[in-house]
């Protein structure tokens, strides 16, 4: 099953970071939260994935072209230039798809479809960490019987807010700041989300696609009340890195 990751955003509120990096390569523990988030995948058996770029995507792509001898331990041979990895790597298959500077996360998926198919799909934020069990993830979205799940958290944010009944969505409201069930990514998708979706930069899924979903009772609600903590602003990744450092990288464990 492939795990599609939204990679293209800008990263405004996290500037500090930002100006040279793009947000996904922003550092907690000493790697990436795009490495961690590919990591959780990995650690459920879910290891292709399809990397959706925009704002500074090079450096998302020579992160992983660098990352086997940047991360490993190696044998060099000077004269062919053969490197020997004396540890193993990780196996991951991604592809790199460069989904347009401007364009919104709705026009960034739904140009991932040709290489997406028509299978069931997993798609995740690249700033959100979580030890979700990603396997009960699925098995709910496939008990359900929706064309979406989103995975569903109890806090108080600026995410969108979701209003659940018996496991489905009654109402999406993005950009709210009342307690509520958020929109917390980890989402699971058939593949006849894309009728949703148009190639227009402008095309926001969270807002008239899920909308949408909503309307025709297509978006179940995985509730995930362990932790989960959204990479949004530079102090949120100063509190992850001084989690990691206390031992309190619950999303690792």
């Amino acid at each position: 099953m492939k795990v599609v990751i939204l990679c293209g955003g800008k990263g405004t509120r996290m500037s500090e970071l930002t100006n040279d990096v793009p947000k996904p390569l922003a550092q907690v523990g000493g790697k990436p939260l795009l490495w961690h988030i590919m990591k959780l995948y990995k650690n459920y058996g879910f290891d292709d994935f399809i990397l959706l770029l925009g704002y500074k995507g090079d450096q998302i792509k020579e992160y992983f072209m660098n990352y086997d001898w940047k991360n490993h331990n190696f044998t060099l041979d000077t004269s062919t230039g053969n490197i020997q990895l004396l540890q193993h790597p990780e196996k991951w298959k991604i592809t790199f798809l460069d989904t347009g500077l401007e364009t919104m996360t709705g026009g960034r998926i739904k140009r991932a479809e040709e290489y997406i198919g028509n299978d069931t799909f997993m798609l995740t934020y690249a700033d959100g960490l979580a030890n979700i069990n990603l396997l009960e993830l699925l098995k709910f979205h496939k008990g359900n019987g929706a064309i979406a799940t989103v995975t569903g958290v109890n806090k108080i944010s600026q995410y969108g807010i979701l209003t659940v009944n018996k496991g489905i969505a009654e109402s999406f409201a993005e950009k709210s700041r009342s307690e509520g069930v958020i929109n917390g990514g980890f989402f699971v998708l058939e593949p006849k989300v894309f009728e949703y979706l148009t190639d227009h930069p402008n095309c926001i899924f969270e807002e008239q696609p899920l909308k949408n979903l909503t309307l025709d009772r297509q978006l179940a609600v995985y509730l995930h009340e362990g932790f989960w903590m959204g990479a949004d602003t530079y102090k949120n990744v100063l509190e992850l890195n001084e989690m990691w450092k206390q031992g309190m990288n619950f999303w690792a464990k």
